[in-house]
């Protein structure tokens, strides 16, 4: 059966830009072309958010330290991110994705999903389709190398797209999913964490072959729903559904890494400051309001021949956090740091911290609550929405509490729920 000519019951393509950030590096600046590349958070970093290909051929990973990466590759050139520019790419690019279909799945900043199932009498095979992407995507990235695989399924469609990089496209058509499934390894398939295959392997299970043997009842009883979508995974029969529509948001949080073993108050209160500014200003951007703060520290490791920790300042999973009730009102980053101020006064005791988190839950639409505002919080909110016009203009923080003058000089970073539309747009910390 071709899958040239063929109708296909369902139709997936799945894209991922390879080694996305560090081949918009080489793109952007040709004496890096051929050279291997490492990107890190601004020029200090020192971990690696992607390398480039060359780089990769010396063995050094994603994730990895600087440090550990040049004794692998002495010749590794490190590169500060460029957040905004990689986001603006990638806006292009999920949006030239539309000229295809209108069901695409933004999965990250350098992968998307796109169902192409309603798309086949006019646009042709989803193979040709995929060649329409190809060319699409090559046009508004400016060449950048990518990789795509087609399937019945997203499941295996994104397995495809990473058989050939870069720059490769893999085909598996339906009907060939289980038995094109069969050698590969389990942790190829996206979802699957440590614990669930530490449990397969106890069944000697590490191939999607070997899982798709085994019955429905061992991963389903043990797992549930995430069992059973695993088992169907490796069936080839995956029915989740490209989700095109960005949910409302549950929360919105920043966190940021301090400088190892902090154990100055006045260091994490300016961290901490910053990150409640930073979610006061994306709830008045979006006009949320927000009925409970998170606020949490991450802890140091002990150090050799330090005295046992407190069971009371430390907890199992090396945190110190609390929730606080934070009235619907207006998000006012002054308000919320008061509330992470009493959280250092009540669970903080001098212990090394090596990031902050601050999260606003319980969020709800504040359009037509103005009218309830006091006339004090009218005044700071028309202030606040005045300060936020000059920053979106000028720069993040071109106007900012003095406090903010020392806050971290590392930049900002995009997350994984980045999205190039809505309230996901923003790149935070």
């Amino acid at each position: 059966m071709s899958a040239l000519t063929c109708y296909w019951p369902r139709a997936i393509i799945h894209i991922d830009m390879n080694a996305f950030f560090a081949s918009v590096e080489q793109r952007d600046f040709p004496e890096l072309r051929g050279k291997p590349v490492g990107v890190t958070n601004g020029d200090v970093g020192t971990t690696l958010i992607t390398c480039s290909y060359e780089a990769r051929a010396c063995g050094v990973k994603t994730g990895m330290r600087v440090y550990e990466a040049r004794k692998l590759c002495p010749g590794l050139i490190q590169r500060p991110a460029r957040p905004k520019v990689y986001a603006g790419i990638s806006t292009r690019i999920m949006h030239a994705l539309h000229d295809i279909s209108p069901d695409v799945e933004v999965f990250s900043v350098d992968e998307a999903f796109i169902d192409v199932t309603h798309c086949q009498r006019l646009h042709g095979s989803p193979e040709r389709m995929a060649q329409q992407v190809r060319q699409h995507i090559h046009e508004v990235s400016g060449g950048l190398p990518f990789s795509i695989g087609v399937a019945g399924n997203k499941s295996i469609a994104k397995v495809a797209s990473d058989m050939q990089k870069p720059n490769g496209l893999t085909v598996i058509p339906p009907w060939e999913s289980r038995e094109r499934l069969h050698d590969v390894p389990m942790e190829k398939i996206c979802g699957l964490g440590p614990h669930i295959a530490e449990f397969l392997s106890l069944y000697g299970a590490r191939t999607c072959g070997d899982v798709a043997n085994l019955p429905l009842t061992v991963l389903a009883r043990r797992y549930g729903v995430v069992g059973k979508y695993l088992w169907l995974v490796c069936q080839g029969k995956d029915t989740e559904p490209v989700a095109s529509e960005v949910a409302p948001p549950q929360s919105v949080g920043h966190g940021k890494v301090l400088p190892p073993h902090t154990v100055s108050r006045r260091v994490i209160e300016v961290y901490l400051r910053h990150m409640c500014e930073k979610v006061a200003v994306r709830l008045r951007r979006y006009d949320m309001q927000a009925g409970r703060l998170y606020v949490g520290l991450r802890l140091a490791a002990p150090q050799k021949g330090s005295p046992t920790r407190s069971a009371r300042s430390y907890c199992q999973d090396e945190k110190l956090e609390q929730m606080f009730v934070f009235p619907y009102g207006l998000p006012d980053g002054r308000r919320l740091f008061d509330l992470a101020q009493k959280f250092l006064r009540q669970r903080w005791h001098g212990e090394a911290v090596t990031q902050v988190q601050v999260t606003a839950t319980h969020l709800r639409s504040a359009s037509g609550q103005l009218e309830l505002f006091s006339t004090e919080d009218a005044r700071l909110l028309e202030r606040s929405s005045a300060i936020d016009r000059i920053n979106r203009r000028y720069g993040e923080f071109t106007v900012a509490p003095a406090t903010l003058l020392e806050r971290s000089t590392m930049p900002n970073v995009i997350a994984p729920a980045w999205r190039p539309d809505g309230h996901r747009q923003h790149i935070p910390d």
